[in-house]
């Protein structure tokens, strides 16, 4: 049995196979979260992934339906990492998910370097964050703005975890590519596949999907972008192909 606290409840993730405990006073799960989980290469029948700044696991919970392979979550906040494993147990994948409480600065000397042949991360998108942003909800504060990591600490960490010619995905917001591609490639991962989703058709990208290899040849490949709404409102059948697929 799973306990669930006052304030919290049970959704189903798009594919309608797994379940999350979410809360709306903490941080609920995103549509970057869901892109990042299925752009992402993975190993099918074995290997080791990494997830770095995990939340409530739903990335990694996401990213056990793709592979067989060991998947590790990263997450410094209690409440979250608590919703994590106990959304690991609803979900019956404690044989497969894990996750460490920590912060992920300090996780390389644990997890070891170039073990993993992926890491994945859905990291803070703001550098700084206001007074009454921190006060209204410290939560909310701590996923949204670079408190506790940088960029450049995600992309080093990153770099540090994977293997050679291991992959590195992220999401991000587009005004960040420049320095996303400028980190990558100071910690040698070399951007190697980028999408771009938008809003709606003649509307800018707001979400950035990038993936890079330790250690890689140079050339990238800019992919067909995904636009989530149709002018009605509706969702486009590119974007329920890949978010609900």
């Amino acid at each position: 049995m799973v306990k669930i606290e006052h304030d919290e409840r049970i959704d189903y993730l798009p594919n309608q196979k797994l379940k999350i405990i979410q809360s709306p006073t903490v941080f609920s799960f995103s549509m970057d979260a869901v892109l990042l989980s299925k752009f992402c290469y993975l190993p099918i029948q074995k290997g080791k992934v990494v997830d770095l700044c995990s939340g409530n696991g739903v990335i990694p919970l996401l990213l056990s339906e793709r592979s067989k392979a060991i998947i590790v979550g990263i997450e410094i906040q209690d409440r979250l990492y608590d919703m994590a494993l106990r959304n690991v147990k609803l979900n019956n994948l404690e044989d497969q998910v894990h996750f460490f409480h920590d912060d992920i600065k300090n996780v390389v000397p644990k997890l070891e370097k170039g073990q993993f042949d992926v890491v994945t991360c859905n990291p803070p998108y703001f550098k700084t964050v206001t007074e009454k942003e921190w006060n209204e909800n410290k939560h909310f504060a701590i996923a949204r703005h670079e408190i506790y990591c940088s960029l450049e600490d995600v992309i080093r960490i990153s770099s540090d975890l994977v293997k050679q010619k291991g992959k590195v995905a992220l999401v991000h917001r587009p005004e960040r590519l420049i320095d996303i591609i400028s980190l990558m490639q100071k910690y040698q991962i070399e951007p190697k596949r980028i999408q771009f989703i938008h809003p709606k058709k003649g509307k800018e990208a707001n979400i950035l999907l990038i993936e890079g290899i330790k250690n890689g040849n140079s050339g990238v490949k800019i992919l067909e972008p995904i636009i989530v709404y149709n002018n009605d409102g509706t969702y486009t059948e590119h974007f329920k192909e890949i978010y609900f697929g």
